[in-house]
């Protein structure tokens, strides 16, 4: 593959190594940085955001390694943050500990404020991207508190539920990809608005399985309830048709905001559409859940489409989302 990143100086500056930055082994660190850090420790911080995101969040590493230079590395910052969080619920067994996890990266997110991060990888890299971009405190605190109000580990009660989730988690973090890329547009905001309910919406089916094999379901309870679909019919991986038409209008709703997303695309600048390669993404899962007839249990929908690099670069190259 001709087009991707290289890795100079710690910094990740340029498209001319994509293949070997995708498939290189980078070892993480647990090395806490100091206040004072030297740019070694940059370097090492840097590294550990990249293979977090890189381990836990691949499509989201394609898309920021397709970033222009000046807001690749803060990408990598807020994806690895976001990783930070979403595994908060599955890495704890207790919701007391889960909160805790929360209010440090509260009081984290303040000292960032501050200039005074914690000594701990990811914040320092968000310090860093946060001066670099004057990012708005607000995005970042509003991920953590609805992330948080996710340890009540429950269904969703409704669609409209589970798009304030998506709106308050995904839409966030792409305002501020799109501060990291110095666009301040109405359009793009409503773009973005869409495009993160679409993602938090195309997660929620994508997760199904994995969830269902740990006898939890999180699909809206109403959409369940139209089609006679209970929550033993999941757990046990049905394949029955009202099963099927659950995810059929869940993935309705999550192809009407990516429509209504396109639908700005002419008013938008260019200088956006980076922040919006995510609808390469969900646009080929929500073809593959259609091609497998909507069940979410087929096994093809638990493989990596090996092209997506590929088709998340000639997205990019063209410029449109």
């Amino acid at each position: 593959m001709a087009a991707g990143i290289s890795v100079k100086h710690g910094l990740l500056s340029s498209k001319t190594s994509l293949y070997h930055a995708l498939h290189r082994n980078i070892v993480p660190h647990g090395v806490c940085i100091q206040r004072a850090a030297s740019s070694t420790d940059f370097r090492v911080n840097e590294k550990f955001c990249l293979d977090l995101v890189r381990s836990r969040d691949y499509d989201g590493f394609v898309s920021s390694l397709l970033l222009p230079e000046e807001a690749r590395r803060s990408s990598l910052a807020l994806r690895a943050f976001n990783v930070e969080l979403a595994q908060v619920k599955d890495s704890v067994s207790q919701k007391t500990i889960g909160l805790m996890r929360m209010q440090f990266w509260k009081t984290a997110i303040e000292e960032i404020y501050r200039d005074d991060p914690p000594n701990q990888p990811v914040s320092a890299e968000l310090w860093r991207a946060v001066r670099k971009h004057y990012l708005t405190k607000r995005w970042l605190l509003r991920i953590i508190t609805e992330r948080e109000k996710d340890l009540e580990d429950r269904a969703y009660r409704n669609l409209q539920e589970l798009e304030t989730y998506s709106e308050n988690t995904q839409s966030s973090l792409i305002y501020l990809l799109l501060e990291c890329l110095g666009v301040k547009d109405v359009h793009a905001d409503h773009a973005a608005s869409h495009i993160g309910k679409a993602h938090g919406i195309v997660t929620c089916l994508r997760a199904t399985p994995h969830h269902s094999s740990r006898r939890k379901v999180y699909l809206p309870m109403d959409v369940c309830m139209l089609h006679g679909a209970s929550q033993e019919d999941f757990i046990r991986g049905s394949r029955e048709q009202n099963v099927r038409d659950v995810v059929y209008d869940i993935a309705s709703q999550a192809h009407v905001h990516l429509q209504h997303a396109r639908s700005f695309s002419s008013k938008i600048q260019g200088a956006a559409t980076p922040a919006f390669l995510q609808t390469v993404v969900l646009e080929d899962y929500l073809q593959r859940v259609r091609r497998a007839d909507f069940d979410v249990f087929n096994p093809s929908l638990q493989k990596r489409n090996p092209l997506l690099p590929l088709q998340l670069y000639f997205r990019s190259w063209k410029n449109t989302y």
